[in-house]
């Protein structure tokens, strides 16, 4: 059973779950799909190659699958993908790809805060927090269980490693480390995030780890290279600590000091 108020246009063609609510005035477009138990409010746009999981919940005036603002956008087939149990709120915009066969991720159990925007070509993984007013322009990549702070605008092609947290109105050019607290104008890594890990059942033992590791990274005088050298030399390896590893190695911009 679907539960959808005469005023909302539903375009053929969209395919929508069981135990679906669509609010007053909300457009549907030919090729969304819905998953099941889902709630759309009313006055939201949903259109493009946009695949909704089940059990989300969109609010008000969210704008989900639009084409891309990317002034390179020549046409062609693009998409946006939302998880399930991932609420977006008020006026969040998840805009589509900008080349052929881009796809747009937001994951699953996200909370994605009002007036967030999530631009062309981004991956934002499961368990995401974005607070009001944060903007993620082009191709960043958002980790598992990354939180940013409101009103921060990451850069594009920036990444957001998991379990970090990014303090409120923060300019990110750079990599932000996982399992990281970024902070400051301009921003730093300011500490460990242990409170973060201990709540997403990191043990004690990589979590003690981890705060050894941010202490040779970033409280000795070495170089970003002689750091990674001296952690594999000096610390126990665990699965937290290679993923550290492997995002600094894999960083193209560089990550934040």
């Amino acid at each position: 059973m679907m539960n959808v108020h005469p005023t909302a246009v539903i375009e053929d063609g969209a395919e929508l779950g069981d135990d679906i609510k669509i609010g007053a005035f909300s457009v549907i477009g030919p090729d969304v799909k819905i998953g099941a138990n889902t709630v759309v409010r009313s006055h939201v746009v949903i259109e493009g190659n946009t695949t909704i999981g089940k059990d989300c919940n969109l609010y008000s005036f969210a704008c989900i699958g639009t084409q891309t603002q990317d002034l390179k956008f020549k046409g062609g087939k693009t998409s946006v993908e939302i998880g399930d149990r991932t609420t977006l709120r008020e006026y969040v915009t998840v805009n589509s790809g900008t080349n052929e066969g881009e796809i747009t991720r937001v994951g699953s159990d996200c909370t994605i805060l009002a007036y967030c925007h999530v631009a062309h070509a981004c991956d934002v993984g499961d368990g995401v927090i974005m607070s009001n007013g944060t903007t993620l322009a082009g191709d960043v990549i958002v980790e598992n269980q990354a939180i940013i702070g409101g009103l921060t605008g990451v850069h594009q092609f920036t990444r957001i490693g998991r379990l970090c947290m990014v303090g409120a109105c923060s300019k990110i050019v750079k990599d932000c480390p996982p399992f990281m607290i970024v902070d400051g104008h301009p921003p730093r890594v300011r500490g460990v995030n242990s409170i973060g890990m201990e709540r997403k059942a990191v043990c004690s033992e990589a979590r003690e780890i981890l705060k050894r590791a941010h202490r040779i990274l970033f409280r000795q005088e070495l170089s970003t290279q002689q750091a990674i050298e001296e952690i594999r030399k000096s610390l126990t390896p665990c699965e937290e600590l290679n993923q550290l590893i492997a995002f600094i190695e894999n960083s193209k911009r560089g990550i934040l000091k």
